[in-house]
């Protein structure tokens, strides 16, 4: 008996052990399962949310509307009005939620990371919290994510940012207009920035909340990569994967390119983007030539507070600090941590 359960140990491991040594040379050649596992579009959590009923969320001043930022391609959109008008808001129809831009309110254009929808929970608090400052939150799922058409690449996505950015301004005149990232999300939003600082109309602020420098510093330093990322041919075999995806998500170059004020928020517990990697990228904005004579912000929450990669919505600080950027005053409170 004891010489059976051995025996079936043995065959066990040496299952694991083939299949460890596979996907090295299985990801080296599909590189498209590497380019699918930075996306993860095709995780939809929550799982079963109907996209067109954001009040499903708890979002009762929320309309959906799909835009298309190219030819038969349509993407999921969520406009939430600031929390103060949620009463006027109810029962009104897209007309009602265009006409609102008008009001004196400025709009936060907010650009997801990785998995899930424009309906993650986290995301969803963070939509009430920023509602309740007053501002207006537009917010889309990228091509190939949730209920929009296409399949994912970076410069699909920094075009629909792009798209939705021109498609905003249009509408607010010269009203304040703020890019807001989270993790994946903020890749998009150095590429956004960079290009429209290169044609010469940088956003009101940016804001990047769990930055990394670049997605190969950012695979290297992930979780998933723990088991693999000591071996020999680490990036031979994983990195350059990526590469050959053209995925690239440069914000540690982008902020070299950048002219407009930036804050960096992140936590110092944040398991899936180390700290040290925003932290890195501070450092980059803070001597970019670029970037001189901006405000340059580094907000970091301590690991007792327990918000690690999502849960930064949660500090009761959230608005001193974006109230010190955004009205550009000139010091942080001393009391974010």
């Amino acid at each position: 008996l004891r010489l059976g359960v051995v025996g079936k140990l043995k065959r066990i491991l040496l299952w694991l052990l083939v299949v460890y040594v596979s996907i090295p040379f299985i990801i080296k050649l599909c590189p498209s399962i590497q380019a699918k596992l930075v996306f993860l579009n095709f995780v939809r959590m929550p799982y079963f949310i109907d996209l067109k009923q954001p009040l499903d969320q708890g979002l009762n001043h929320t309309h959906n509307l799909y835009l298309e930022p190219e030819a038969g391609l349509k993407v999921g959109v969520w406009h939430t009005v600031p929390a103060q008008m949620w009463r006027e808001a109810q029962g009104k129809e897209g007309e009602w939620y265009d006409s609102t831009f008008s009001s004196t309110h400025p709009v936060i254009l907010y650009l997801h990371g990785n998995a899930g929808t424009r309906g993650g929970d986290h995301r969803v608090q963070l939509y009430k919290v920023l509602s309740s400052l007053g501002y207006h939150v537009v917010t889309f799922d990228y091509r190939g994510w949730g209920d929009s058409d296409g399949s994912p690449s970076e410069g699909g996505m920094t075009s629909d940012a792009l798209f939705i950015y021109d498609w905003l301004k249009e509408r607010l005149d010269k009203k304040p207009l703020y890019i807001w990232g989270h993790s994946l999300g903020t890749g998009v939003a150095t590429n956004l920035v960079r290009r429209l600082c290169d044609r010469g109309s940088p956003p009101d602020a940016l804001i990047l909340e769990s930055p990394f420098t670049n997605i190969r510093e950012e695979a290297k330093s992930h979780p998933f990569s723990m088991v693999y990322r000591y071996l020999p041919g680490f990036d031979w075999f994983f990195l350059d994967a990526i590469t050959a995806n053209n995925i690239r998500f440069a914000s540690d170059e982008n902020v070299n390119h950048i002219s407009c004020p930036v804050l960096i928020l992140h936590a110092e517990d944040d398991g899936v983007v180390p700290f040290h990697l925003g932290k890195k990228l501070y450092n980059m904005a803070s001597q970019s030539k670029s970037l001189s004579g901006h405000k340059v912000q580094f907000v970091p929450f301590s690991s007792s507070l327990a918000y690690k990669h999502k849960f930064i919505y949660r500090s009761p600080e959230l608005p001193n600090i974006l109230r010190y950027l955004l009205c550009l005053s000139p010091s942080l409170p001393p009391s974010h941590r």
